[in-house]
């Protein structure tokens, strides 16, 4: 595809079915029972990749959404974080588990402050010689700067480093570039509507932020803020029992980059009337650009990386709550969220034991291995659709499922990484987003939505970007993609193999056809997704859906 792809050595052969592998369906909405009562802290989705912001090069970004499905109306109190919470975004640059069972070397914690103005009574109005309180967040219209008068509460954040284990180890509490004294970020209010904001975008980037790394010669920059949700998946036709014909379809000329020879009868066609999230709803994104060179360590270049939020163990409700006080928090904090691959806990993890998944780190993995090795999802698929497909094609296939068990690929995807392209330098079996940062940035019009599977080897699954359809690649996969030649041979240094030849097809040797039946059936959901409908710089995602007016 690009020459720069080519650097890979061809050692990436032997396993490089493992970095293409994730099983995962969708982003992480209510993927737990523990979790979908506590929205606050849920995580949605987790995104790593090089920064491709034009002169960003040497950057990588980290993106974790919080609050999932956020109705654009959805006031009068919006989306605000959780003051008693700790939010992080953990770095695992060796692999290697210190004394005390962790993985993570660099962890960036938040922990949010929500404040009423006015000392604490909020904005009030002379109401026949009384002052009272008004009922919103706002008062008037909301100027570009941060902590417009007219807003009646200021959310605000402060980011602490932590090196080594993130409940033991070095903390740093971080201060502005401009003014390291000043360790207070600010939170803009979300997208209430255009008469408040007529120019969100405008006002958000005035809250975005670059802040001193200890040790750093370069700065790191922060934005956190409501955006407008990115994950394009049919998401209520696949928890229907998967309620449309998952194969590509008629093709739509919208969207070239999904069109296949011989569409499958009544198969679903790319549309974005198919899509129950982007341009419906909006997340709340924790994003940080960090200089590679600053979070690398002495490791091979290759970065893990994970998000979790955490809560006291202790809560008692207040029977005489406060604004900001409705409960009283004590004892240890307790991770009661974690995210990395997209919808592992979802899809992947039996439903006994998500709310454990949720709670451990990634050193504890090992024990759901065999949701891995043998996972459900495929046979699931078989159940809803074999009759179907041997009615409409004449066949008498006996299961559409991949057979070659166990599914070491798998293991490699999720819990090792794969050796020569996004292998710590140390192994241990950790479920994580891992990426190369030696790969350099896909420039945002050249991106491949299939990501590696498509020659763009700087997209899913070495890291992930916003712009890549997760859900398409993912279910391709776990059907036996792998088990079928690709157009990776020049990009995978294979002696003779030429770009845009018959040479370039290649077996990855982890699986053979016959393994796979339907292995090159182009499966899909319907919801298309490209890097184009995105920004080109930080924090890539769109600016959120305004609440009014309705559209």
């Amino acid at each position: 595809m690009k020459a720069r792809n080519t650097f890979l050595i061809s050692t990436m052969l032997a396993g490089s079915a493992a970095v293409l592998a994730p099983v995962a369906m969708a982003s992480s909405h209510r993927e737990a029972p523990a979790i979908a009562g506590m929205p606050r802290v849920d995580a949605t989705d987790f995104y790593m990749f090089r920064s491709y912001e034009p002169g960003r090069q040497d950057y990588v970004t980290l993106i974790a959404n919080y609050i999932p499905v956020q109705a654009p109306y959805g006031g009068p109190n919006y989306f605000t974080m959780d003051t008693d919470a700790i939010y992080e975004i953990h770095i695992d640059n060796d692999g290697a588990v210190d004394a005390d069972g962790a993985m993570e070397d660099i962890t960036f914690q938040f922990k949010f402050e929500n404040a009423l103005s006015n000392d604490g009574k909020g904005i009030e109005l002379d109401i026949n010689g009384t002052m009272v309180g008004i009922p919103l967040r706002q008062a008037g219209q909301v100027g570009v700067a941060p902590n417009d008068a007219n807003i009646n509460n200021n959310e605000t954040y402060r980011v602490t480093m932590i090196t080594g284990d993130r409940r033991t180890g070095t903390r740093t509490e971080l201060g502005r570039a401009s003014n390291p004294a000043v360790k207070s970020f600010s939170k803009p209010v979300d997208n209430i509507g255009l008469k408040t904001i007529p120019d969100y975008e405008a006002y958000a980037r005035q809250h975005q932020a670059n802040f001193e790394i200890p040790g750093c010669a370069n700065n790191g920059r922060v934005f956190v803020g409501q955006r407008a949700e990115a994950f394009a998946v049919n998401l209520g036709e696949i928890f229907d029992l998967v309620n449309l014909v998952p194969i590509q379809g008629a093709s739509n000329p919208d969207w070239p980059a999904y069109n296949v020879a011989g569409p499958f009868p009544g198969g679903i066609t790319q549309d974005r009337a198919n899509d129950d999230l982007v341009g419906k709803a909006n997340v709340t994104s924790i994003a940080l650009e960090l200089p590679i060179a600053c979070i690398t360590g002495d490791g091979n270049g290759v970065i893990g990386g994970w998000t979790t939020a955490s809560l006291p163990q202790a809560r008692l409700l207040d029977p005489s709550p406060t604004y900001d006080a409705a409960a009283s928090q004590g004892g240890a904090y307790v991770q009661v969220s974690r995210l990395s691959n997209p919808l592992v806990n979802e899809v992947v993890i039996g439903l006994k034991d998500k709310n454990l998944f949720n709670a451990v780190e990634p050193t504890a993995d090992g024990a759901v291995a065999t949701y891995v090795t043998n996972p459900t999802l495929p046979a699931l698929l078989d159940l809803l659709f074999r009759g179907a497909v041997n009615a409409t094609l004449g066949t008498s296939i006996t299961n559409l499922a991949p057979t070659n068990f166990p599914r070491q690929d798998l293991v490699t995807a999720f819990l090792t990484g794969f050796p020569g392209v996004n292998q710590l330098a140390t192994v241990t079996a950790s479920e994580m987003i891992r990426l190369n940062t030696a790969i350099p940035a896909t420039p945002r019009g050249q991106q491949n939505t299939f990501g590696v599977v498509a020659e763009d080897l700087a997209g899913f699954p070495n890291g992930r970007r916003p712009g890549d359809d997760t859900v398409d690649i993912a279910l391709r996969v776990v059907m036996g993609a792998l088990c079928h030649p690709l157009p990776l041979g020049a990009e995978l240094g294979i002696a003779g193999a030429v770009e845009d030849t018959p040479s370039d097809m290649v077996n990855l040797g982890i699986c053979a056809p016959e393994d796979a039946v339907v292995g090159n059936v182009a499966f899909t959901d319907g919801a298309p997704l490209r890097a184009t409908e995105l920004q080109n710089a930080f924090p890539y995602l769109n600016a959120p859906i305004p609440g009014s007016p309705n559209n």
